[in-house]
Formats: C-alpha cells, structure tokens, sequence
C-alpha cells in the first residue's frame, strides 16, 4: 500500500468517525442544538479538525443522508436485477425495500425527507451536493424502470414512468414526514407502517390498467 492510499484510507476513516458522532450527537440533541463543538467532543477531536472535512453543521448533518440513498440504491437494484418477478411482483419488492430502507436507519431518513424541503442544500459544497443529487437520481431512475416494465407488460397505465418515480417517492416521504410528526406529539400514535401498507396498496391499484 502506498503512502497516498494510506492518507486515502485515513483520511475516510477520520470523516466516517465524524459522521458517527454527529449521529449521536444529532439523535440526543436535534440539529438545532447541536453545535459543531458537540459532535467535535463526541468524537474526541479538535472543531477545527471538523472543518477539515466538512465546511459547515448543515453539510456534516446532510452528509448522513448518503448512506442511505446508498443502500436504497443496492435494494432497487436487486429487485430490477431479479428476472423472475413480473411488473406486480417487483411493486411488491419494491414496497418490501422502501421499508427495509426504513428500518435500515429511521432518524436519518426522516432527516433526509426534512433535508429535501429545507434551505440546507443551499448551504452545501458544490461537490456533496452533486453526490446527493446523482444518488437521488439514480434511485428514482431504478423506480422508474419497474414502471416502465410495468407499462411496457400492459399492466400499468400508459403514464411517464419517471413521473410515477416522483409520485411513488413523495408518497413515502410525505407519509414518513406527517406520521412521525403525529408521533412527536402523542407518540401512541405510531401508524407509520399501517399507513404506508394502506397508501402503496392504493397507489398499485391506480396504476393498474382496468382492462388488466
């Protein structure tokens, strides 16, 4: 190994270690009170060595969303990649990913979901920000492309598959947002996954053709 690689390997070792104390950091003190000298203690460095990595809280706090997309990206790919699934078929392991990536780390994609509708994005490096886009554009493209096979099967409407990425998405995120929002103030409420069951269901049966 190289003296580059080593710096390479370091160097992502340190940002993956920042990354998981803001984690905690983030879950025990919400974004608004957290301060870069909160994770910076968490991780037991210097702030000024948390600045080496990330130039401000709002990138380290968008940062997180990147582990998500991808292993979001891994699961789309493996229901697009399983041939022995019809178009109805592959929507149901489509749905069964959307909760697996949930369960896969809930805080951060409700921080995520939050992260989309916010001025935070404005205030991210040219260079995260094109990461987080292509990962978003990657995933709705592998959305997109059950669809097509859908349309293209017959069994779908005849509709902009890319479009019924877009809607399939803000469903789940829009479901996600309001359900955890319920939860924060009675946290009896927690219908999150009844609700997602009953709003995928109704979404398949709207994209199904009537002559199907």
């Amino acid at each position: 190994m190289g003296i580059q690689e080593r710096k390479e390997r370091e160097r992502e070792r340190r940002r993956q270690q920042i990354i998981v104390a803001a984690k905690r950091v983030f879950s025990e003190k919400g974004f608004t009170r957290t301060t870069m000298e909160d994770i910076a203690k968490e991780a037991e460095l210097s702030p000024g060595t948390l600045y080496l990595y990330f130039k401000n809280k709002d990138e380290l706090y968008a940062s997180l969303s990147l582990r998500i997309l991808q292993y979001l990206i891994i699961r789309l790919e493996h229901v697009n990649g399983n041939a022995s699934l019809d178009a109805n078929q592959k929507i149901d392991a489509l749905v069964d990913a959307m909760f697996d990536v949930y369960e896969f780390d809930p805080l951060v994609i409700i921080n995520m979901f939050h992260l989309q509708s916010s001025e935070t994005l404005k205030n991210l490096s040219p260079q995260l920000l094109a990461e987080i886009e292509a990962l978003s554009r990657k995933s709705l493209g592998l959305i997109a492309k059950i669809f097509e096979m859908g349309i293209e099967e017959g069994v779908f409407l005849d509709r902009h598959p890319f479009a019924m990425a877009d809607i399939f998405w803000a469903l789940f995120s829009g479901v996600i947002l309001w359900e955890s929002s319920k939860k924060i103030m009675d946290e009896k409420k927690d219908y999150l996954k009844q609700t997602l069951r009953v709003s995928f269901d109704i979404f398949k049966k709207g994209i199904q053709r009537e002559d199907y």
